[in-house]
């Protein structure tokens, strides 16, 4: 481990994800040398997703590992290069380049950063959570849906991934009951629609106006039961710590064998709390936007957003591909005026490299 920087890189991007890969593929096409970072989730969201049937150009479908595959395939192709390795700090150093210092004590510089490191999946800080994440508790249901055929199933949410994992857990489920904190979900038409197919078929029920509260169970065995507040108002953990309403919110234990939390996604933005970034309340990144050029700007100059880490809102494949293209041509743009005012950094040669 050692300050010295293992190289200097004209670009390096955060994440190998959907929008960090098509970063690394339009950086690669412009020659800014691009070194692609895996992070703590190579390849993001889609290497969880078995079937992406609303991407541009498969009519077919295809898996989400296989599209990840192809893209990190074309990125190497164009000269792109990734590693392992998680970015736990960034900074500006006062030359007007960037100090990146990986978990393994590796230390880079670059001129530019683009961070597409995505999000990662929330969870509810429940009793049993930490011990039985892995043992029957899963935030991916196509991972780890498989593993428990025949049981009843639960997942925890009430948006678009909620329910397509319970959709996809029919394929392994007795029964699965999707548990969600008011009477209406915030999912898409069509999902609602596959889900209450489901329903009138007896392979999904509803446990609306509910949260869960605990889950029971050990390692060894797995999980038995959950425990489970409902309140015909919707929001029933709120109601049950409220003395007024607190006896109107029925407590019960459900039988399962496994829990899914489908619930939403924290950016992955630490890695850049000591650099003066803006991000919003929840700590997705804020970047220019607009209608022209340099809309994934971050307001700190050479470092741009694109992916998940931006985008709360849409959360698609096809919309994180756009935004890493964006950010690609965007730091292109941002390299080139600075090598036009020759003021990209120019590190000293080593001791060794000067004696040959």
């Amino acid at each position: 481990m050692t300050d010295d920087p293992v190289e200097h890189r004209r670009l390096i991007i955060a994440g190998t994800g959907i929008s960090g890969l098509t970063a690394g593929i339009y950086a690669a096409r412009s020659n800014n040398d691009p070194l692609i970072v895996e992070g703590d989730e190579p390849g993001g969201q889609l290497t969880l997703t078995t079937d992406v049937e609303n991407y541009p150009g498969f009519p077919e479908g295809i898996s989400g590992p296989d599209l990840i595959n192809n893209m990190k395939a074309q990125a190497k192709k164009f000269g792109a290069d990734t590693r392992n390795g998680i970015i736990e700090d960034v900074s500006k150093e006062p030359a007007g380049h960037f100090r990146v210092e990986l978990s393994d004590g590796d230390v880079y510089t670059a001129d530019a950063v683009i961070a597409a490191s995505g999000a990662s999946a929330r969870t509810l800080g429940v009793p049993g959570e930490d011990e039985l994440m892995g043992y029957g508790l899963s935030t991916c249901a196509t991972c780890d849906g498989a593993f428990f055929r025949g049981e009843d199933m639960l997942v925890v949410g009430g948006g678009d991934a909620a329910m397509e994992e319970a959709n996809f857990l029919t394929k392994f489920a007795d029964t699965v009951y999707i548990a969600h904190r008011r009477e209406e979900f915030r999912a898409e038409d069509v999902w609602i629609d596959r889900t209450m197919e489901k329903v009138d078929d007896g392979e999904i029920e509803l446990l609306l106006n509910t949260e869960l509260t605990e889950i029971h169970g050990t390692p060894e065995e797995g999980i038995d039961r959950v425990t489970l507040v409902e309140h015909p108002d919707g929001h029933p953990k709120e109601k049950l710590e409220d003395a007024a309403t607190a006896d109107e919110v029925e407590e019960y234990d459900f039988d399962v064998g496994a829990v899914f939390f489908a619930i939403g996604h924290t950016p992955n933005t630490d890695f850049l709390e000591g650099i003066g970034v803006e991000t919003d309340d929840d700590g997705y990144l804020i970047t220019e936007g607009g209608r022209g050029g340099n809309q994934t700007d971050t307001g700190v100059d050479g470092l741009f957003g694109a992916g998940d880490v931006v985008d709360f809102h849409y959360q698609q494949a096809v919309t994180a591909a756009g935004m890493g293209c964006q950010a690609a041509l965007d730091a292109d743009e941002y390299l080139t005026e600075r090598e036009r005012a020759d003021e990209l950094y120019e590190p000293e040669p080593d001791a060794a490299t000067a004696d040959d």
